[in-house]
């Protein structure tokens, strides 16, 4: 299945506003790169990388719509489960403070903080957001 970068950034800008919503030219850069894993449509998706025994997933992002469904948490698995097929070992991400929802769903399948960039995500002259870092190891079968 293909998809479009477009309809990507548009879902991506209807989840996130800090950080900042992903652009269409970022996407095309993303799908287009060997270590990408990408895994959903543009209603759904989740995105990362895999480096050697490094993975970094970068996004996930669920339509409003579709939210409640326990869909983040299906895409969250079948992301570990095809990085630990390409040799991943460990998977990191950060997410904002202030993001509550997607904190749940880390913690809920095991992701623990690894540490804290205080004020990362700026949204204005006078807010800035922590970011936690999260990682993971993917160890099992």
């Amino acid at each position: 299945m293909t998809v479009d970068p477009a309809d990507l950034a548009a879902l991506h800008a209807l989840c996130f506003k800090t950080p900042r919503p992903w652009n269409a030219r970022e996407f095309t850069n993303l799908l287009a790169d060997q270590n990408t894993v990408f895994i959903g449509d543009h209603q759904a998706f989740v995105l990362g990388r895999v480096v050697m025994n490094q993975v970094d997933l970068l996004t996930i992002a669920v339509s409003p719509v579709r939210r409640r469904r326990g869909i983040a948490g299906i895409l969250l698995s079948d992301f570990e489960f095809l990085a630990k097929r390409r040799g991943g070992a460990t998977c990191f991400l950060e997410v904002a403070a202030n993001n509550k929802p997607a904190i749940a769903l880390y913690s809920g399948h095991g992701y623990i903080e690894s540490g804290r960039r205080r004020g990362y995500y700026v949204t204005n002259s006078t807010t800035a957001t922590d970011a936690i870092l999260l990682s993971k190891p993917l160890v099992g079968p």
